[in-house]
């Protein structure tokens, strides 16, 4: 009975740590989905938005 009893408790301590291992994930997860999020929007406002209309900045003249 102690077999048994030892391997039940087993299991459910393997269930209990899965089920925190998911938690952790899960949070890790949307810390880093978030990080994304701001880094992409710091650099789409770091970027300078080009013209387009008007004669400046919307054609290109070269001349070889």
């Amino acid at each position: 009975m102690d077999s048994i009893e030892a391997t039940v408790g087993a299991a459910v301590g393997l269930q209990q740590a899965t089920a925190m291992a998911e938690a952790q994930n899960s949070l890790a997860r949307k810390v880093l989905d978030n990080q994304a999020d701001l880094i992409t929007s710091l650099v789409d406002s770091a970027i300078p938005q080009l013209s387009s209309y008007g004669m400046v900045g919307t054609q290109l003249h070269v001349t070889a």
